[in-house]
């Protein structure tokens, strides 16, 4: 590397959201992705990473878990998973498992909003949106209700 060297084009320290490297990967999750390029991102199938958000709700004891489809309504992701704590401890002690559990799996670290009053955490794990309630807020926003709704062009006339 030279002196005169644009800072942009210096090694910079690893960031903990990078893509693996193909050694790391191998290493860190039991899904094993083709590389075809030198920087070759790793793509999990949204219902491996599905899975791994649900199995981190079942082992934080999340309850009233629903999960909504999003495929067709929205570009935002794929899944939305909504479930509810029953204290604000709980809510921040599911986001975490749910955080770990992505993060164990070889997923990038969901990003995470609402985790200093807790009443309320959103984790966005890209093609998965993962909202966890304390249940007088659940009841409040009724998300559910929100989401399963048809849009207006997707109504049937009898």
């Amino acid at each position: 590397m030279f002196a005169d060297e644009a800072p942009e084009n210096r090694l910079r320290a690893p960031d903990r959201n990078a893509p693996l490297t193909p050694h790391a990967r191998s290493h860190a999750s039991p899904v094993r992705a083709v590389l075809s390029a030198p920087e070759a991102i790793v793509a999990h199938p949204p219902d491996i990473l599905s899975q791994t958000v649900m199995n981190g709700l079942e082992d934080a004891k999340a309850e009233e878990v629903v999960a909504i489809d999003l495929k067709g309504k929205s570009t935002l992701a794929d899944r939305m998973f909504i479930a509810t704590g029953r204290s604000t401890t709980h809510v921040g002690a599911i986001a975490d498992r749910i955080v770990r559990a992505c993060r164990d799996a070889g997923f990038p670290s969901p990003r995470v909003e609402g985790m200093p009053l807790c009443d309320w955490v959103l984790l966005d794990a890209r093609d998965v949106i993962i909202h966890i309630f304390r249940p007088d807020v659940r009841r409040f926003y009724n998300l559910e209700k929100m989401w399963s709704a048809d849009r207006p062009d997707e109504l049937s006339i009898a």
